[in-house]
């Protein structure tokens, strides 16, 4: 799948003045502008009398994003995705491990992988701990199944499993990776609540899924609840959802992907409207980027063909750094 052809040619100078204008103003009000040495960003100033209930809302919701991606261990934390094949891995420190990683002992341990088990068992005298414990050998529990996943960590570095089609991959994850060291923020458009939508939503009556692809080639079918359809500017749009327990979620692209926001498309959530209930609250000042507009470490989903709106949505996330 590609979104090439949402990629338009327009008058530029005025629109990426407007978008970068934008992001400085949402960056002052926000109080991200800076860099890492300038300290942690100053919180929002919620007290401020000009402000409306709504841009309180997403200014509260912004803060919260930036927090999550600060976490030490969060996604700008991402330093190396490995897709295991049956067989033993080393894992360490030592250039002659098969997954080398950049904290900790030399040799953590060997991570041994039969089909969709895998066991690690820790070396001999190496600091390394399995949630949060010192043991000699463990059956890992990968993300994606029940239950939370197994962490192995050890100085900055924690790393911990993934189910992907019928095998596994590894997920390392380092507290002092630079894309997370050196994150000073994100830009957004400015806020509009005109971008705040009242649409109509449409339960689809039988079970219903939707094809997704990711950045991978790989095709997944989602549970397809339901398509939220809006006015703009005289014209109808829809969005399809995929259903995410008590939300809502869409993915999708516009005439700024590529462009002002990120070329594979951004991510939005919604409030699930209660059984009967006629319509849905989409905030496209909320809408953001995936893991992949920061890291190459991730396995991000695509934009379906049904979610790329010929239209530009000059609301939410730009891209990182635009």
């Amino acid at each position: 799948m590609t979104l090439s052809d949402l990629k338009i040619s327009t008058d530029a100078p005025d629109l990426r003045q407007r978008a970068i204008l934008a992001g400085i103003l949402a960056a002052i009000v926000f109080g991200l502008i800076g860099c890492a040495a300038d300290g942690p960003p100053r919180a929002p100033d919620l007290d401020d009398p000009f402000l409306s209930a709504h841009e309180i809302e997403v200014l509260q919701w912004r803060q919260r994003r930036h927090d999550r991606l600060s976490e030490p261990h969060g996604w700008l934390s991402l330093v190396g995705l490995e897709f295991l094949a049956d067989g033993e891995y080393l894992v360490g420190t030592a250039p002659d491990n098969d997954i080398v990683v950049a904290s900790g002992p030399s040799r953590w341990g060997t991570l041994q992988v039969v089909g969709r088990e895998a066991w690690f068992v820790t070396a001999a005298g190496a600091a390394v701990r399995v949630d949060g414990r010192i043991v000699e050998e463990v059956e890992l529990q990968p993300a994606g199944d029940d239950g939370a996943a197994t962490l192995v960590e050890a100085g900055s570095v924690q790393m911990h499993l993934l189910s992907r089609g019928d095998g596994l991959a590894l997920r390392v994850r380092d507290s002092a990776a630079p894309t997370l060291t050196r994150f000073a923020g994100l830009d957004y458009f400015p806020i509009d609540s005109s971008w705040r939508i009242e649409a109509r939503w449409t339960e689809h009556t039988e079970a219903r899924h939707l094809l997704i692809a990711n950045v991978l080639g790989e095709l997944i079918n989602e549970p397809n609840p339901g398509l939220a359809e809006f006015e703009r500017d005289g014209r109808t749009f829809g969005l399809e959802a995929v259903d995410a327990g008590d939300q809502l979620f869409f993915i999708f692209a516009d005439r700024t992907s590529g462009r002002e926001t990120y070329g594979l498309g951004r991510f939005l959530y919604a409030d699930k409207p209660a059984p009967g209930a006629t319509t849905v609250i989409l905030d496209f000042n909320i809408a953001y980027n995936p893991p992949c507009a920061f890291t190459e470490f991730t396995t991000c989903p695509l934009p379906p063909p049904e979610n790329r709106l010929d239209m530009r949505v000059e609301a939410g996330e730009l891209t990182p750094g635009f």
